[in-house]
């Protein structure tokens, strides 16, 4: 693997490799996800035309958000290191008929190849798993088009999160496998802007992102003290004729 495919933990990579067979069980081990697609898809869809769009979608695991991208008419790529994930995505793919171009690749080397294609990345439940969530957002940035958004899901580091996310869904109603998420490894919006700024793009949102487990539904909120989504634009800097 080149130096740029090596930002992960295969610990990582293994804990949702394991998962894989369930991916697409709506009350298995990702049954969250399957109430928080909906709402990730909603937030998307109302910043971008998706239809024609070009659309990457970076830590894609099973092919959720991708599916769901593509069946509202974007071309997409989705990218993941877990070569399980991958499997299952395109398996089910084929199954319902819905077409994404599914790849075992790292961010940062598809952004050495493909530079300024895409009209929209999203990179959802990724950031909080990798050693240099930097590095991610920086290689998302090189990826889209002047003008072109970023989106991004991630845990705030906060005594909210550890009792809700970690305690919570991994301990008390087990709606996560345990050892799901590190809580050194939440990211504060204030950080997550801050990496965004160095990549070049501009923030222009941040909603929570709200999942209520009793009724298993998910939806946006105020609260950001959680979940939070974040959408964010390369700026389009002129050109001289």
């Amino acid at each position: 693997m080149s130096a740029a495919s090596a930002n992960f933990r295969q610990s990582e990579l293994d804990k949702f490799a394991a998962l894989a067979n369930r991916w697409w069980d709506p009350d298995g081990p990702q049954k969250p996800l399957h109430a928080l697609n909906p709402v990730r898809l909603g937030y998307v869809a109302e910043r971008v035309t998706l239809d024609g769009a070009r659309v990457l979608d970076v830590g894609c695991g099973g092919g959720l958000l991708s599916e769901a991208l593509a069946g509202a008419g974007a071309q997409v790529t989705a990218i993941d290191l877990a070569e399980d994930l991958i499997r299952v995505a395109a398996l089910h793919g084929r199954e319902s008929g819905v077409a994404v171009d599914y790849r075992v690749q790292s961010v940062e080397a598809l952004a050495e190849d493909e530079a300024g294609r895409y009209d929209a990345v999203t990179c959802m439940e990724m950031l909080e798993h990798v050693p240099d969530p930097g590095a991610i957002l920086d290689a998302c940035a090189r990826l889209l088009k002047p003008g072109g958004r970023l989106f991004v899901s991630t845990l705030n580091r906060t005594p909210a999160a550890f009792a809700l996310a970690i305690v919570g869904a991994e301990y008390v109603a087990r709606l996560l496998p345990r050892g799901t998420h590190r809580y050194e490894d939440f990211i504060r919006p204030s950080e997550l802007a801050a990496w965004l700024r160095g990549s070049g793009l501009a923030l222009e949102d941040v909603s929570g992102l709200v999942y209520e487990p009793w009724r298993n539904r998910a939806r946006l909120g105020r609260r950001t003290d959680v979940n939070y989504v974040a959408c964010a634009r390369k700026p389009v800097t002129e050109t001289s004729s």
